[in-house]
């Protein structure tokens, strides 16, 4: 072999359970940021000292409810990786659209840009978690 010529880079097939779960973590972080990034516009930080948010205002249920929201994914986190096939496969279907369509119904017009950015990766990153369980490999017989 001469020097211009080199051996491929080693590879291994990561199963969907893990990749799965890494979009998981992704569309969680991407959350996180999000919310994180939203704290320096300005009045942000006012309007919650005031006990308002986007949803109107900060009440225990409206807060509960945001934490169930987020759970969910927090969640799948974990249950991607342990779940059998079957019951993994449709729990990430079925949230992976929720989630997408969450996404898009909260991406109004006139949004700051990173809040749009963002909620495009976060829309991809759902797309790409109801693919590969859509398209989840079923085992060949012996």
């Amino acid at each position: 072999m001469d020097s211009h010529q080199r051996a491929p880079l080693s590879d291994i097939k990561v199963h969907v359970k893990m990749i799965l779960s890494a979009l998981w973590v992704s569309l969680m972080c991407c959350y996180v940021y999000g919310d994180f990034i939203g704290l320096y516009k300005p009045g942000k930080l006012q309007g919650l000292l005031e006990g308002m948010m986007p949803l109107g205002p900060i009440t225990q249920g409206v807060l509960l409810a945001i934490a169930i929201v987020m759970a969910i994914p927090s969640l799948m986190v974990f249950l991607a990786l342990v779940l059998k096939p079957a019951l993994n496969r449709r729990l990430n279907i079925v949230f992976g659209v929720i989630y997408t369509v969450i996404m898009l119904l909260t991406m109004r017009p006139g949004a700051w840009t990173f809040y749009i950015f963002l909620g495009v990766v976060e829309v991809m990153l759902t797309a790409l978690i109801v693919w590969h369980a859509w398209t989840w490999s079923r085992e060949q017989p012996a």
